[in-house]
């Protein structure tokens, strides 16, 4: 019993953090809320260790709420010109 008490107390480290971790994961995949969480803490970790994603992050952030322009009567060409 004293040669494997050092295998159980490694075992039963590694799976309790891993039971600690699986009970959140269940909950999010029950939910569906991991997609908004997941892409926030990408872009933190990008905004910290790659810079230029970070700006395209935003960027893409900006087109996607960006509205379509309304239609310009003024690049229409006119009969007679």
């Amino acid at each position: 019993m004293s040669q494997s008490l050092p295998l159980l107390t490694v075992l039963a480290g590694l799976a309790v953090p891993l039971a600690l971790f699986a009970l959140p994961a269940r909950h999010v995949r029950r939910r569906g809320t991991a997609g908004g969480a997941l892409r926030g803490a990408l872009a933190a970790h990008d905004e910290v260790w790659h810079g230029t994603a970070a700006d395209s992050y935003v960027e893409l952030q900006v087109q996607t709420d960006r509205k379509s322009p309304l239609p310009d009567d003024r690049w229409k060409r006119r009969p007679g010109r």
